[in-house]
């Protein structure tokens, strides 16, 4: 025996849905054996679910574990499969994987270095088990050996590193390959962000060749717990060639990617290795033998199926168009929501939801069929039938235009061309009477008028929360999830108004900065992704500067000219949140990167980001939950803590304009 055919599964998991995720994972299982892998990988924590948060500390979690793991391990005869689950040990909850063989548990191996940072606070719940530490736990009466461990298996020796460990500079496969492992399994919950996927990619294919192995790889698939979205990675490698890659963003509850790798040529590539040095000091303390049998199989050439649009020069607006799809399907599925409803100002944020959602559904429709389509959207009862996307869209999608006499006829056009070159259903209504109802009645309360010369905020406010309570009726009418247009670089300085663009139970695009959005829709105007194609009539989006509506026309207002250039102020925030640097650096940065601007414009526009920046910390707590897709994430609940109340930089400022004077 030499070569093994070894599979990866991606799982679409659910946290706490026990039922659920048994089912996914007894159906790759299954999946597995049909095809005659014999060493399979699942992913990190797929039993409970990753996303669990503080219920991984809760009484009866354990037990619905143990349960489900008995079911698995009853699943899994005839061949070798690993399953993540958190572990209680010594009243401590362990990260951990367990590798079944032949229907029989024979052992767990804990993660040893926890991600505690970005969207992961895995230390607030796990423990990090200490390096060459072997245990034993008790399960249902019976001892198995837990802990830094390696198993040898009919001959074949494999080890593990779970998410993370792979991540950092003493990741576990150094010392496992001085254990003369064959085969590395890597079950990881590895969140989606931009450009994420090469890095990962990386990671394997380097690993199997730096340590002359096989690595097999598996993610998480889809929208998991509401914010993260996973693209479902399944990677095997061996002696640093990629040997196969699965499909990301798949809208099936699994998906099994299979190779067949080659045991003697790998430990040929360790012996021929000058660096190689195996551990000569007897008996492996770690080592748990396992029987098992491996058939002799003939060779196979790796078949890498890489869809066109990865290899195109568009990636990272494809990324972001199938992530945030796949993420909008997995939230209206498990929120049992029937659709989502829309603002559609005519702008750029809104058009783009708009765009994201009939995407959305025209990926899930190819890629399911509409058999499995209709049938993962069961609980909306008045799907219709036939293949025809547009009527899908017609039915999961509802724009509303808010009209006001600062409105025009430019995004009003704007926005009912999008909606009917999408099939989307669409509404207009005349909001004014509403505004000037509220502006009569405070006036009454103040006992004197409200001018735009001396209450411009509160009167542009008005017209956007007034849109709030029609868009809410019409989602709960339709049992719909209503969708938040705020964009990143907004929430950044809380250019938005709260109930207002911000309203909703879902923002799916506030991970997003305002210039990359721009972009992005200018590629979908003439080219879009893969299988959907251009949307033209966004040429009357794309054409107009972004602007609120919310002044009187003759003010000719727009965002930049009440902010900033939308350039300088993704970079600023780059600068001043990303990378922590203060005032003062932050301007000096700016200057030698944007020189058509002035000293005092610049300085004016750094000023005005710090201080806005602090003045609306409590905007952002309140914002509805948005997707993570890159990490640069201003989400206080995930990615980016910051005091509500604080000194607003006053000292770091004035630092600043000394500095200024100067020049």
């Amino acid at each position: 025996m030499t070569r093994i055919r070894v599979g990866a599964a991606v799982l679409n998991q659910t946290p706490l849905d026990w039922q659920g995720n048994l089912d996914n994972i007894l159906a790759a299982i299954e999946a597995a054996r049909s095809q005659e892998v014999r060493i399979l990988c699942l992913p990190e924590l797929c039993i409970s679910g990753y996303g669990c948060e503080d219920a991984f500390h809760s009484v009866g979690m354990q037990r619905s574990v143990i349960e489900s793991l008995a079911e698995i391990v009853a699943a899994s005869r005839g061949m070798i499969a690993s399953v993540g689950l958190p572990l209680l040990h010594k009243n401590a909850l362990f990260n951990a994987a367990c590798l079944l063989v032949d229907g029989r548990m024979a052992g767990f191996v804990a993660k040893r270095f926890l991600a505690g940072e970005g969207i992961h606070y895995e230390p607030r719940w796990f423990k990090a088990w200490p390096e060459g530490l072997r245990d034993t736990v008790a399960i249902e009466g019976e001892s198995y050996a837990i802990g830094d461990l390696v198993f040898d298996c009919g001959g074949v020796k494999i080890g593990f590193e779970i998410c993370e460990d792979a991540w950092v500079a003493r990741r576990p496969a150094g010392n496992l390959t001085l254990e003369q492992v064959d085969l590395i399994l890597n079950p990881s919950a590895s969140h989606f962000a931009f450009g994420k996927h090469e890095t990962r990619k990386r990671i394997v294919v380097e690993g199997s060749r730096a340590f002359n192995v096989s690595y097999l790889y598996a993610n998480l698939l889809g929208n998991e717990a509401g914010r993260v979205i996973y693209d479902g990675d399944a990677l095997i490698a061996s002696g640093g060639t990629l040997l196969a890659a699965g499909l990301r963003f798949s809208f099936q509850p699994w998906q099994l990617t299979t190779a067949v790798i080659d045991v003697a040529a790998t430990r040929m590539s360790q012996a021929r290795s000058g660096s190689f040095q195996p551990n000569l000091k007897g008996k492996q303390e770690n080592l748990i033998a396992c029987d098992f049998s491996f058939p002799d199989i003939e060779p196979a050439v790796p078949q890498l199926h890489v869809p066109a649009w990865e290899s195109g020069g568009h990636v990272k607006e494809e990324e972001f168009a199938r992530a945030v799809a796949l993420g909008l399907f997995d939230y209206m599925r498990k929120s049992r929501s029937r659709g989502f409803v829309v603002n559609l100002s005519g702008g750029a944020d809104s058009s783009s939801t708009a765009c994201l959602v009939a995407m959305m559904t025209q990926f899930a429709l190819a890629e399911l069929g509409v058999e499995r389509f209709r049938e993962t959207l069961r609980h909306i009862p008045d799907l219709p039938a036939g293949s025809d996307p547009r009527a899908y869209v017609k039915r999961l999608l509802y724009c509303l235009y808010q009209t006001t006499k600062n409105s025009s006829e430019t995004t009003r056009l704007a926005a009912t061309s999008l909606a009917d070159f999408l099939g989307a259903a669409m509404a207009c209504l005349e909001i004014d009477p509403l505004v000037e109802r509220y502006v009569s009645d405070m006036e009454s309360v103040l006992g004197r008028r409200l001018t735009w010369q001396t209450d411009d905020v509160p009167l542009q406010n008005i017209q956007a929360r007034v849109r709030g309570p029609s868009a809410w009726l019409l989602a709960n009418v339709r049992g719909a999830l209503l969708l938040a247009t705020s964009n990143r670089s907004e929430a950044a300085v809380g250019y938005a108004t709260m109930d207002g663009d911000t309203c909703g139970g879902l923002s799916p695009i506030a991970g997003i900065d305002k210039a990359y959005l721009r972009q992005w829709l200018r590629w979908v105007e003439k080219e879009g992704p893969e299988g959907v194609g251009p949307v033209p009539v966004l040429s009357a989006v794309t054409a107009l500067p972004p602007t609120a509506e919310l002044r009187p026309r003759e003010s000719k207002q727009t965002d930049e000219a009440d902010l900033m250039p939308y350039e300088v102020l993704d970079a600023i925030e780059r600068a001043a949140i990303r990378d922590k640097q203060l005032p003062l650096e932050v301007f000096r940065l700016m200057r030698p990167r944007f020189p058509a601007y002035t000293v005092e414009q610049l300085h004016l526009w750094v000023e005005r980001f710090f201080l806005l920046w602090c003045r609306n910390q409590w905007k952002r707590e309140r914002y509805a939950p948005s997707f993570h897709l890159d990490d640069e994430n201003l989400d206080p609940k995930t990615w980016c803590r910051f005091p509500i109340l604080s000194g607003n930089f006053r000292r770091e400022l004035d630092e600043l304009r000394e500095y200024v004077r100067t020049l």
